[in-house]
């Protein structure tokens, strides 16, 4: 493993240095590599605006975008969007670490414009999840009780018709109570050559019901991290063993901005609680041969959430806010159009991070 890991520093350095992004050495701490947080932010533009004792740290940027970093903790927040990180924040001898994966997975594909793709987004593949023999999560008993998979169906035929309208070409893994294999799913959107892969999903917790609601936005775990899923891998998220490369971690950077900005837009349009984006090797991503992410709509077990993923007014609005995260990603994501003006060596101001 740490052979694996030191190959993929390697890899990830010189590409880095192929763009020309500043470099910052990185030592070695637990078993991981870990660059002090100071100079990561001096490296990148960012002051250290603040510090809470033990708690937290806030780096700015001179455009006054906020990374806010949880101490001995994954959890951070990236232009007010949580995000789960792979590795904690680390204390050592009075100055505090951030792992090297992290900078290479989560912070610089956020913080820095990604390449445009070659074309533009016409095809997305809605997944939804569960089906058949396979209820997915269920709150209540008898004819009374909900399941997962009814309401992640009509989520996805509602959010087909907004993106038709939209202008995109949709498929469905399936259009009925009916289980598809899970191999299915995601090999249904790459004969298809779909552009997004979209898996839809309702969460549930046996505890803290009252406490516990909001969206999570998942896409693919880095090689080399453990992933974030409270699930676990197992089941109807099987994933493959160790901690390996997946045909999904080609497109990895373009899939944790799909994410970023869904998980944006979700919070931001629903008025939700951000559980955050995080990471996860779901049999449902591993094989997506495009940026693919799965959404957790919310939590049917929240007294208040669960009633309005049961009623089909709040899921036209759960789409439509679906719909604006793929519009922000289309966007960001667009091919440039070059003028003459435009050094070929250049981006036109268009094309910026999510943190502009």
């Amino acid at each position: 493993m740490r052979a694996i890991l030191f190959l993929i520093r390697l890899t990830v350095m010189a590409a880095v240095l192929a763009v020309g992004l500043p470099v910052v050495k990185a030592v070695s701490f637990n078993g991981q590599y870990y660059v002090p947080l100071a100079e990561f932010a001096r490296a990148n533009g960012f002051s250290m605006a603040s510090v809470r004792r033990g708690e937290e740290v806030v780096l700015v940027s001179k455009g006054g975008a906020r990374l806010v970093f949880d101490v001995n903790s994954a959890q951070a927040q990236i232009a007010g969007v949580n995000v789960r990180l792979s590795f904690p924040v680390a204390a050592d001898h009075g100055q505090l670490l951030v792992s090297q994966l992290d900078i290479d997975t989560a912070l610089r594909p956020l913080i820095y414009a990604q390449k445009p793709s070659a074309r533009r987004i016409t095809t997305i593949c809605i997944d939804p999840g569960h089906g058949g023999k396979d209820p997915g999560n269920r709150v209540g008993g008898g004819i009374w009780g909900h399941s997962e998979k009814t309401y992640t169906l009509a989520l996805a035929m509602e959010l087909q018709k907004q993106l038709q309208r939209a202008g995109f070409r949709v498929i469905l893994t399936r259009s009925r109570d009916a289980y598809v294999d899970l191999p299915a799913r995601p090999a249904t959107a790459n004969s298809a050559g779909a552009d997004l892969f979209i898996s839809l999903h309702f969460n549930a917790t046996p505890v803290d019901k009252a406490d516990i609601s909001g969206p999570e936005t998942y896409c693919i775990t880095p090689v080399g991290a453990p992933s974030s899923n409270a699930h676990g891998e197992s089941g109807e998220f099987s994933a493959t063993a160790g901690l390996g490369p997946t045909t999904a971690n080609r497109d990895e950077n373009k899939s944790l901005l799909l994410a970023y900005v869904m998980e944006k837009s979700l919070v931001l349009n629903l008025h939700a609680n951000d559980r955050g984006v995080r990471r996860a090797r779901f049999a449902v991503l591993r094989d997506a041969t495009m940026p693919a992410i799965l959404i957790e709509g919310g939590y049917m077990t929240h007294p208040v959430e669960g009633k309005k993923i049961f009623d089909s007014t709040y899921r036209s609005e759960l789409a439509a806010a679906i719909v604006k995260g793929v519009l922000a990603y289309q966007k960001a994501m667009a091919p440039p159009v070059l003028h003459p003006s435009t050094p070929p060596n250049r981006l036109p101001p268009s094309h910026v991070s999510p943190l502009h």
